[in-house]
Parts: structure tokens; C-alpha cells; sequence
């Protein structure tokens, strides 16, 4: 295969199975940590309970995020041809405007946002790439 559509192929992937584990994991964080009366799927509702939430609320967005892209840019890594960690790097951007998308369309304290944003990311897909580099 042309190495240029494999490294394509391996970012689509990447992000692809990336987001199979952020879905799973809000889903598991809904269901452990029920917010009462909300339906999840309601966005409007959700950004308007989301200033009265407590700490322990935003654990699994905040892990659905940071694994996400740590798993999305290991699979992208593992599956470029060449340009591995760049290709990597990219699922993390990618997974990154998602996360600003959200945290704009859902706006939620002002420190779960900084921290999502700085840490969940970025610094995930690079040790997603090292990781996978050993691997």
C-alpha cells in the first residue's frame, strides 16, 4: 500500500478507535455516576447543569479524553508507515479540536477546562507515540 494513504489510513483509524473509547467511557461515567434527571444526550440540559457539578463528575470525561487520544494516537502509530509520531501527533490535534468544540459548546468550570484542554490531549498522543514506539 502507498505509504501516504496508509499513514491517512492509520490517523482515520486512529481517531476512529480513539473515540470508541471516549464513547465507552462517558457511557461508563454515566452510568456510575448518574446525574439525577438528566438525559445525557440532551446537550442543552447538560450545559446547564454543568456549573452545579461537583469534582467527582468531570473524572470520566476528563479520563474519556486523555485515554481516547493515548489509545487513538498508539493505533495510529503502530499502523503509519512512515512519519510514525507525526501521524500520532495529528489524532491528538484531531482529538484536540474536538475537546475545544466541546468544552465551548459545553461549557463546564473553568478548571476542568484548562486541564482538559492541557493535559488530555497533546501531551496523551506523545506518550501514546512513545509508548507505541516500545511496543
Amino acid at each position: 500500500m502507498n505509504p501516504i494513504l496508509r499513514n491517512i489510513l492509520a490517523i482515520i483509524i486512529g481517531w476512529l478507535g480513539g473515540s470508541l473509547i471516549n464513547m465507552g467511557l462517558i457511557q461508563i461515567g454515566y452510568t456510575t455516576m448518574p446525574i439525577e434527571g438528566l438525559d445525557p444526550n440532551d446537550m442543552e440540559a447538560l450545559a446547564e447543569v454543568m456549573p452545579t457539578l461537583g469534582a467527582k463528575h468531570f473524572i470520566f470525561p476528563f479520563l474519556a479524553h486523555a485515554l481516547g487520544t493515548l489509545v487513538g494516537a498508539i493505533i495510529a502509530y503502530k499502523i503509519a508507515t512512515t512519519h510514525k509520531m507525526r501521524c500520532a501527533m495529528i489524532v491528538g490535534a484531531i482529538f484536540l479540536l474536538g475537546g475545544i468544540a466541546v468544552n465551548y459548546m459545553v461549557p463546564g468550570p473553568t478548571w476542568f477546562t484548562i486541564t482538559d484542554i492541557a493535559l488530555a490531549y497533546i501531551p496523551m498522543a506523545w506518550l501514546g507515540g512513545k509508548i507505541a514506539a516500545k511496543l
